[in-house]
């Protein structure tokens, strides 16, 4: 039995760039975060901060996008799956850590039945006969709110709706009861009826199942609904790290005050909605200084000169901003230090 409080994902120093004809882009950069058991974390952040690249590569999935990881550990209970040979990470990948793609309409492969797509993971990791992966299949489409599941488990996907699809992919990432589940900005293209049912099939999960999960989302909303904790990132780093209540109620990061300065106010429905003025950096030969400098309201001259290194301002809470130097050091363990 693991315990409540222990990490079972480390992320330390996590580096990866993708190549292009301008040179590497340093989508992720020196990325360091930890899931509890039973846990959400939310990865937060603009398109482009480097979320989804992320999780790639904690699933040493990037190599396929013409990605390349060049630094830091991925820590499974203890294990730096990095490591890990391909053959082993395949028999990791949909059954211990499995992930929920970006868009449904894409993930799913349009000439197969949707029974071929659920049933697939529980045959080649779990040994199931065709029978009874069908079977488990059904059962897992009624639980997650897919009607007349034995009629609907033959069809295609596109006689399924956006939401449907979305449920068939959640289907299948469970299909072999995973202890970790990515989902990557499942609610994206969804209206708000089944938006809502969506996170509450996540909030189930997390209560049956006991099951960690990574959610990605640029959405503050969701956010507020699910996580336990957020993981703000800005230019392929991380800029905040605390729980879900300590953002909202007070953001430290300039960038996580910004984010939350473009909600709605309903006490003034009149005024002009506020934005984060210019855009996010090139992440191609990025300097090394704080990437938010150009567009940061509170910048200072050593933001230009110099990375600002992770500051523990409280436990469990640290902030990569030279405006809490009067905190310590967040400190990874072996003399290392985040964005030191």
């Amino acid at each position: 039995m693991i315990d409540p409080g222990q990490a079972v994902l480390e992320v330390r120093q996590l580096s990866s760039v993708y190549t292009t004809p301008k040179g590497d882009l340093q989508a992720v950069d020196g990325v360091s975060f930890d899931l509890r058991c039973g846990e959400t974390v939310c990865l937060l952040g603009e398109s482009g901060c480097g979320k989804t690249a992320t999780m790639l590569s904690v699933l040493r999935l990037i190599g396929r996008l013409q990605g390349r990881i060049v630094g830091g550990e991925v820590l499974l209970h203890g294990e730096d799956i990095l490591c890990w040979p391909e053959e082993q990470m395949r028999r990791l990948r949909g059954r211990r850590i499995a992930l929920i793609f970006q868009d449904p309409q894409t993930a799913l492969n349009p000439v197969l039945q949707v029974s071929d797509q659920i049933t697939e993971p529980m045959r080649l990791h779990l040994g199931l006969t065709r029978v009874q992966a069908r079977e488990k299949a059904i059962e897992l489409m009624r639980k997650i709110g897919i009607p007349q599941a034995e009629m609907r488990i033959d069809e295609y996907p596109h006689q399924f709706s956006g939401g449907m699809k979305q449920r068939v992919l959640i289907a299948s990432a469970l299909s072999c009861h995973p202890e970790i589940l990515i989902a990557d900005e499942p609610t994206t293209a969804l209206d708000v009826t089944t938006k809502a049912q969506i996170l509450d099939i996540f909030r189930n999960l997390k209560q049956d199942r006991d099951m960690s999960i990574i959610f990605i989302t640029h959405d503050l909303g969701v956010v507020a609904e699910i996580a336990d904790r957020i993981v703000v990132m800005y230019g392929g780093r991380v800029v905040e790290v605390a729980a879900v209540l300590d953002i909202f109620d007070g953001p430290q990061h300039p960038y996580t005050q910004g984010l939350l300065r473009c909600l709605p106010d309903i006490s003034r429905p009149r005024e002009r909605l506020e934005s984060i003025p210019g855009t996010i950096p090139s992440l191609v030969h990025t300097p090394d200084n704080c990437s938010y400098s150009p567009r940061c309201p509170q910048v200072m001259d050593v933001c230009w000169s110099r990375r600002p290194p992770e500051f523990l301002t409280a436990p469990g809470r640290r902030v990569a901003c030279f405006l809490y130097t009067r905190y310590p050091v967040y400190d990874l363990g072996n003399g290392v230090t985040a964005g030191g």
